[in-house]
């Protein structure tokens, strides 16, 4: 029992301050957009891939495509691929299991780079390294700094980012997509 002067204890921080609620700001505001951007752009590489959407090949198409750049069985690896696009790129987008989503958009990205190098880092046209390496640097930031307020991972610790959701996002996405190199 707490005599009646002393207040319930709550959280501190490591320093014992109290850390003050956070009012939502332009922060909140900029990372949302940078989660839409990237994470629609994502999402619709996917759904080309996958469905054929936006002017995209299809599964078939595309599965012939990972075929020829040794990915076998082509099929299983664009599904994988176009999945993971999707996948992670919605969840990116609307803030939910952003470090999992993050790592989604790692792994693949990763795997892309891995087949760009003989492409410039500025081409004149497609295909290049520069898109995977900002898609992929654009998730691992969006994990350390976390999906803000406005998210519907709001409630979650990995709200605000951190050491944690920064390294298994990049540890995650790196080993998936060193896990399909291997295979």
């Amino acid at each position: 029992m707490t005599s009646p002067t002393q207040r319930p204890r709550r959280p501190t921080d490591s320093f014992g301050a109290r850390p003050a609620p956070r009012a939502m700001g332009a922060a909140d505001v900029g990372i949302l957009l940078l989660r839409l951007a990237v994470g629609l752009i994502l999402a619709g590489s996917g759904s080309q891939k996958l469905f054929g959407l936006f002017g995209g090949a299809g599964l078939d198409a595309t599965a012939k495509g990972f075929a020829a750049q040794g990915y076998e069985p082509g099929t299983f690896f664009a599904a994988l691929a176009g999945a993971s696009e999707l996948l992670g790129g919605l969840g990116l987008a609307v803030g939910l299991l952003t470090p999992l989503a993050a790592a989604a958009a790692i792994g693949v990205m990763f795997n892309a780079m891995t087949v760009a190098p003989q492409y410039s880092l500025w081409p004149a046209g497609p295909p290049s390294f520069a898109y995977p390496m900002l898609i992929c640097v654009a998730a691992v930031t969006i994990a350390a700094v976390g999906p803000g307020r406005i998210s519907l991972d709001t409630f979650f610790p990995w709200r605000d980012g951190g050491w944690v959701p920064f390294c298994v996002a990049l540890g995650l996405g790196v080993l998936g997509g060193a896990l399909v190199l291997a295979l």
